[in-house]
């Protein structure tokens, strides 16, 4: 046998490795998402919960393994050699895949990306089959491909998506009308009772779904799943005793209840997704050995299509890795799970990581057109008493995005679906159900209000599309690294070997300095404002730059030059708005009882958007007016601009060069530079008046000429406000520390 499948194994096994632990980082966000989201325990606390559960998880994971060796593919009517091509190109497109998806911090389905990698990189080797044999034609593809699963599959996407976020939105409604935000009272009272339901639907889920495998068989086990009824009741009265008598020592049985539900779907995941990390290496192996038993590399792969008992050194190996991977990727963990809490989050800080779009503008129409409808049947009294059980309150004081009854909600709902779905044995997808069950409760409970709605709605939809998009990008990445591996040789396998250990690179540890860089935040008073101080020193050069090369290019009508300058000021806009949008968070950052550092910093980032958006006002139609080819300016308005223009460099000469150095000994003189400029601007726009009257000016260009002016004046002014609101802040803090 040659060496070169040996060398493929050992790829194989790094492969896998590197697929645990970004798997890991994609699906952790199923099972940690709640405690985080309630902040219902330390991350320490957190993570040792879902590490027990995964650990106790692989255990049974071995009769998942068959979904690699021939979920998707006949194994019988492939040799050896087509095989180990084929899952080389699965690992390869899986592991690409979900790289990308965590780098753009986006949680997506493992087992919707093995299913599709293994489908095209088997339609990849079938082709390859079909080509080589002239008797074979393209009718035969199906005979080679199992297409059920994949149809299985995309009927899972559809069903989680509509039953998941309708379930959750009705159970946190009832939820939230029976608790309120001020749960206190009443949780002393009947909390016992509804966290019992909770922990037996977590307890089943857990049985059931989580250790079906181990416990397969078991005649206790087949009792009660005779008499399931009854089974839960009598689980529930002792659920609920047992809460109760608990709750009687001071103990939040709610914690208690939200660390069950991290185990149960940690232990789920690690039992029923680990095939979508290992199955296709193990799978590999498996082959590998076979193969090697014989000495045969083009023997047919039926022996794959037998049961074979998955090794289970390998399985707690890992299990090993993905508790590592769990502990060592905290920081990546919280980046993808940023995105659902962001979505979910209750309240509106002004912070919204997507745009709004047409499609969720228009469903916020509908569904305020519905709510008034609604409003206008029922009657006033019951409105407004439900209306007070829905008013946000943090009662638990933590700050967390939502509370813990709202977390409790989105693990019971979880939880009952996917067991529910698993003993109906529907295709219902894990991270589908714990995504839309959380977006769904967050809706019931009021977190997507007037001021969010789009917002979030676009991002949920945009995290929908990405499901689709994981399929069918699945696919096709497999189905061409497919080809180019069974038809391309050695070479080929080195270079796409070469390209893929590129790309984890990139998107692993490049991208996460890069981002761990990007989101180091200012805490205290000193850096926030040091922070705003560079921008607004850097903001000021660049606008200087850019409105000095903008008038000179429309002189000389440079077109490619005055794009560039609509782009870099666009940017300068954006920045400052930005910055401008998160003002509520940055402003809570700041230290209480500091208002006057509070007041400097609202009317800095007021004046540096007016600023800017006065500079875009002057590029943008600069551009158009060239872009469009009309006339230039002449020689009376060039020769006024220039001098405008010395005017403005020399006032912001001076304006950059105090922020730097935090000296306004001159101020007084750029309040003289300031209104002998005004004075040039209103006696430019009186000449270019006179000339319109004369009919001595272009039109169009009389337009761009007077615009210029004008919102020149605007950017001048509003940096004259921004100097003098920085002279009044310094001098604030140097009277402030000098009388401490």
């Amino acid at each position: 046998m040659s060496e070169i499948y040996t060398v493929i194994v050992g790829i194989l096994a790094i492969l896998a490795i590197s697929g645990l632990f970004v798997g890991v980082t994609n699906d952790a966000v199923n099972f940690l998402n709640s405690a985080l989201g309630s902040k219902a325990a330390s991350m320490r606390t957190i993570l040792l919960v879902a590490s027990a559960g995964i650990l106790l998880g692989v255990i049974t994971s071995s009769g998942m393994m068959e979904v690699a060796r021939s979920g998707m593919f006949n194994p019988e009517l492939f040799t050896f050699h087509e095989v180990m091509m084929l899952y080389l190109g699965v690992m390869f497109a899986n592991v690409i895949l979900l790289g990308l998806y965590n780098s753009w911090g986006l949680p997506t389905s493992t087992t919707v990306s093995l299913i599709f990698c293994l489908l095209g990189s088997a339609v990849a080797v079938s082709v390859y089959k079909i080509t080589s044999d002239p008797a074979l034609g393209v009718g035969t593809l199906g005979d080679y491909i199992n297409s059920s699963r994949a149809m299985g599959v995309v009927s899972a996407i559809l069903l989680s998506v509509v039953i998941a976020f309708s379930c959750g939105s009705f159970i946190m409604y009832v939820s939230r009308v029976i608790f309120s935000f001020r749960y206190t009272v009443v949780f002393r009272r009947f909390g016992s009772l509804w966290c019992g339901v909770s922990l037996t639907a977590i307890v089943y889920f857990a049985v059931f779904k989580g250790l079906k495998t181990l416990l397969a068989g078991n005649a206790f086990i087949q009792l009660i799943n005779n008499h399931l009824l009854a089974a839960l009741g009598i689980c529930w009265v002792i659920c609920s005793l047992l809460l109760f008598f608990i709750q009687r020592f001071k103990i939040n049985i709610l914690r208690i209840t939200i660390l069950s539900g991290v185990f149960a779907l940690a232990l789920a995941f690690a039992g029923n997704d680990l095939v979508n990390f290992i199955g296709v290496p193990v799978a590999g192996f498996d082959a590998y050995s076979f193969a090697r038993a014989t000495g045969d590399t083009q023997m047919l792969m039926a022996p794959l299509a037998n049961n074979v008992p998955a090794n289970m050194t390998i399985l707690l190996i890992a299990g090993g890795i993905m508790i590592v991977a769990l502990w060592a990727s905290k920081e990546a963990v919280l980046r993808v799970t940023k995105t659902e809490l962001s979505l979910s989050a209750q309240g509106d800080d002004g912070q919204e990581r997507y745009d709004s779009s047409i499609f969720s503008r228009t469903l916020v129409r509908i569904a305020l057109s519905i709510n008034n409808g609604i409003e206008r049947i029922v009657p006033a009294k019951i409105r407004a008493a439900v209306g007070k059980r829905f008013e946000y309150e943090d009662v638990e004081h933590s700050g967390a995005p939502y509370d813990m009854i709202r977390a409790t909600v989105n693990l019971t709902t979880s939880a009952l679906l996917i067991s529910l779905a698993t003993s109906l044995k529907l295709p219902l997808s894990t991270t589908y159900v714990c995504f839309m069950v959380a977006m769904g409760s967050s809706l019931a409970d009021r977190a997507w209000g007037r001021e969010s709605a789009v917002y979030r709605i676009s991002g949920v939809m945009t995290v929908i599309a990405g499901w689709f998009v994981t399929a069918l990008g699945g696919f096709l990445i497999s189905f061409i690294v497919g080809l180019v591996l069974i038809y391309g040789g050695i070479a080929t396998f080195v270079v796409v070997t070469v390209l893929c250990a590129w790309f984890l690179y990139r998107s692993q540890f490049a991208k996460k300095n890069k981002t761990a860089d990007a989101e180091i935040k200012a805490e205290t008073n000193e850096d926030i404002i040091a922070s705003l101080r560079d921008d607004v020193c850097c903001t000021m050069e660049n606008a200087t730059k850019i409105y000095d090369r903008t008038l000179i290019a429309v002189l000389k009508e440079n077109h490619k030059v005055l794009r560039d300058m609509v782009k870099e000021a666009n940017d300068l806009f954006y920045q400052s708005r930005d910055r401008k949008y998160t003002l509520l968070p940055t402003l809570k950052r700041l230290q209480s009882g500091d208002v006057n550092t509070a007041h400097y910093y609202v009317q800095v980032v007021d004046y540096l958007n007016e600023m800017t958006k006065a500079l875009v006002h002057i590029t943008r139609p600069a551009f158009e007016h060239i872009d469009n080819s009309h006339e230039g300016l002449s020689v009376e308005q060039t020769r006024d601009l220039m001098a405008i223009n010395d005017d403005v460099e020399a006032i912001y000469r001076h304006i950059n060069l105090m922020l730097r150095d935090g000296d306004f000994s001159d101020i007084e003189m750029v309040l003289g530079l300031r209104d002998q400029l005004f004075e040039s601007i209103a006696d430019a726009i009186k000449s270019e008046l006179t000339r319109i009257n004369e009919a001595k000016s272009n039109t169009k260009a009389s337009m761009l000429y007077l615009t210029i002016l004008t919102e020149t004046k605007n950017m001048v002014l509003q940096s004259r406000n921004l100097l003098k609101s920085q002279q009044y802040f310094l001098k604030h803090r140097t009277e402030k520390k000098w009388i401490k």
